[in-house]
């Protein structure tokens, strides 16, 4: 089970147990902005922007404030540009973060991403020095409830998946990004609720760690997870679930 899906999964549950909901939205409606700035404003024709308004949907915004930040993006409102930029660095015990940005002000946002690193044991690095331990991948997240481990696994046999991983809240089914508006199709057309569906990346190698190690980097990914400019974070830490929760009850 990687630590990849455990980390995503009590993520979010914490996010809606402190109710960061302003956040949560200004995240969404960047990637909506840049999703049709780039692919423009049809979601039909446009899967990032699409995956960007099921996003939406999934954290209840208004469907007003969907439809501005389309329009932001497209240029029918006056808006923001936002530019995507992705650090690397290193965490605690040597752990490698991947930190996907949407940011209208990159020296602003490097300036944090470093002091971030740097106060929670980490540092910022070159470009290159761990990207190569990751692969790009489709993530699909769907509710266990109902659906346990046999299920799910006989469900994506007849669908173009290369993984599933599994904790007591949800399957994160692992796909080829290009594969994954149909799988998502299909497992929802298998009546699964998907909660979330995503392209973003998985470590080829996992650092597996506890105690105060694990303390210092949920601390560090909990913090990089709450900036604004910050849309995704991905590192190659593992840890026991139980403990995991432990840490983010903490946190």
């Amino acid at each position: 089970m990687s630590g990849h899906s455990k980390w995503s999964t009590i993520k979010r549950k914490k996010g809606a147990t402190d109710a960061k909901r302003s956040k949560e939205f200004t995240k969404v409606i960047k990637e909506i902005t840049v999703a049709a700035r780039m692919g423009g404003g049809d979601p039909a024709s446009n899967p990032r922007l699409r995956q960007a308004v099921q996003t939406a949907r999934s954290v209840n915004m208004p469907a007003d404030n969907v439809t501005r930040a389309i329009k932001r993006g497209t240029g029918e409102l006056e808006g923001v540009t936002y530019e995507e930029i992705t650090y690397e660095g290193y965490g605690p015990s040597g752990v490698a973060v991947l930190i996907h940005c949407l940011t209208d002000n990159r020296n602003r946002t490097v300036s944090e991403v470093r002091r971030l690193l740097t106060k929670y044991g980490g540092s910022l690095g070159e470009t290159g020095c761990v990207n190569w331990m990751f692969e790009r991948k489709g993530l699909i997240e769907v509710s266990t409830d109902g659906v346990d481990e046999t299920k799910i696994m006989d469900i994506v046999l007849d669908l173009d998946v290369e993984d599933v991983t599994s904790t007591a809240e949800v399957h994160t089914v692992i796909t080829h990004p290009d594969a994954l508006d149909a799988v998502r199709e299909g497992l929802e057309g298998a009546q699964l609720t998907v909660q979330s569906s995503k392209i973003s990346y998985v470590p080829q190698n996992e650092v597996k760690l506890s105690g105060e190690g694990a303390e210092k980097v949920v601390n560090l990914l909990t913090f990089l997870e709450d900036h604004e400019d910050i849309q995704d974070v991905v590192s190659n830490f593992d840890v026991d679930e139980t403990e995991l929760a432990e840490l983010m009850a903490e946190a």
